[in-house]
């Protein structure tokens, strides 16, 4: 499934803080990469983030006004916005800045309408289940058994079960140099 006018195939990784999204988000764009794959990656923040640090030039262009400023070495580079009075962008204006690839991994963004796996964990910090109110929600991997779930529920740590249940739902072979994933 792709996200609307996007080039990108894309999949997401939801769930309560401390449920193993981020553990779960790299484990698989190591997966997908090592499959082959150029896979991008997009997180969501509930809170006040920094990428820069204080006193660095990048810093004090951005302290200074600027609405956007770019880092550029010879190994990588980065393009951070402040948003000063404006809202969050939607994650759609996000996914369409983003350089083509095959894969783009969503972690967070709980209400969005793109196919997710919900992970679980019993250290998490909610436990209720956001699936029964997530059509979008496609399957659940968890630390735990679950008894009588409908969705197919995957160990946390099974990553290519995973791997190969996104390849299909998101229409990627499950290896870069084969024709389909079925």
């Amino acid at each position: 499934m792709k996200q609307k006018d996007t080039p990108n195939h894309i999949f997401g990784i939801t769930g309560w803080k401390n449920s193993g999204k981020t553990q779960l988000v790299t484990s698989l764009v190591a997966e997908m990469t090592h499959r082959g794959f150029k896979v991008s990656t997009v997180k969501h923040a509930h809170h006040n983030f920094d990428i820069d640090r204080e006193g660095a030039d990048s810093y004090r262009h951005r302290e200074a006004g600027a609405s956007e400023v770019a880092l550029v070495s010879g190994r990588r580079w980065a393009l951070m916005h402040e948003l000063r009075d404006e809202e969050e962008p939607p994650l759609d204006a996000i996914l369409q800045r983003l350089a083509p690839c095959d894969l783009v991994m969503i972690e967070g963004y709980k209400r969005e309408t793109h196919p997710k796996i919900e992970a679980r964990r019993l250290d998490a910090r909610k436990n209720e289940p956001l699936a029964p109110k997530d059509p979008n929600i496609l399957a659940i991997a968890a630390d735990h058994d679950l008894e009588g779930e409908t969705l197919p529920v995957f160990d946390l740590n099974d990553i290519s079960a995973m791997a190969d249940f996104i390849a299909k739902t998101t229409g990627l072979p499950l290896n870069k140099d084969t024709k389909s994933a079925t």
